[in-house]
């Protein structure tokens, strides 16, 4: 049953979005479903998504805004056109293995104008029991966690700039309302990285998850050019200037400073030769 998994899906959600995330119950009668939102928000002032059993393998996501969600709605016309693409990036790549849809507009250039936008994205378990927590989990990766992380885009949630000095990323955490600041490590990027290039390691190949299991949720994502070495702030593309590594060869590129090694530079120190 989906209402026995809020924890868990507030943690995934929590994690791949960047902000703090409530769920709670959707009445349903017997299939009950979950309303998820922004906490500092709350469901009636910002987007909230529902998620619902759908047919005997799926689960149907609906994403649209509250009744009192004017500000909001305001700040989201005002977002910058990088944060657009950004969540226009996060949306397309819920098509991938889900059936989308948005409110009479375009999947490649949709917009939030009113309340009367509206994401709706069908995503169908064919090997597994759509009740267990592997296929929520699997829910919430796909289809959950991109279309919520392209609203907090679009809203402006960002992560506080870690503490000057270190050259490794800072765990994602602390919460901050800001005007935009792209030095800043930006979770959505690190999320749409991971969907675009998968969670193995760009150096080594390594696939966490399959060598630890559930502690295997561990891949970095790399800034080929680092966050600190910038004379001023940029965009990031995360097909061109991200790439998942493994936390070992992670640390290896960044034993050089302040430029640290190329994954081709290491790859040649490891004698490793991908084709």
């Amino acid at each position: 049953m989906l209402v026995s998994r809020r924890e868990l899906i507030a943690r995934e959600l929590a994690e791949g979005t960047g902000a703090t995330i409530a769920v709670g119950f959707l009445d349903g009668g017997l299939r009950r479903g979950l309303r998820i939102w922004f906490d500092d928000l709350d469901e009636k002032h910002g987007p909230v998504a529902e998620l619902r059993p759908y047919g005997l393998k799926s689960h149907r996501v609906h994403l649209a805004f509250g009744p009192f969600a004017v500000r909001v709605l305001a700040t989201i016309r005002a977002a910058e056109a990088e944060d657009v693409q950004l969540a226009r990036s996060l949306v397309r790549s819920v098509a991938r293995t889900a059936e989308v849809t948005v409110t009479d507009q375009a999947l490649d250039d949709w917009t939030v104008a009113d309340a009367r936008f509206g994401i709706t994205a069908t995503f169908r378990h064919d090997t597994i029991n759509p009740d267990t927590d592997e296929a929520v989990i699997l829910t919430c990766r796909e289809v959950l966690v991109p279309l919520m992380a392209a609203m907090a885009e679009l809203i402006g949630y960002d992560v506080v700039e870690e503490v000057a000095g270190t050259d490794l990323p800072a765990i994602e955490g602390a919460l901050s309302r800001s005007t935009v600041n792209r030095r800043e490590r930006n979770p959505r990027n690190r999320l749409l990285c991971l969907r675009i290039h998968g969670r193995t390691c760009r150096i080594c190949g390594t696939d966490p998850e399959a060598v630890y299991g559930a502690a295997g949720s561990i891949i970095e994502v790399h800034h080929l050019e680092p966050v600190s070495m910038l004379h001023e702030p940029r965009p990031y593309d995360p097909e061109t200037d991200l790439v998942p590594l493994c936390p070992s060869c992670h640390r290896a590129v960044h034993t050089r400073r302040p430029w640290p090694y190329t994954p081709e530079e290491l790859m040649g120190m490891m004698g490793i030769h991908h084709d």
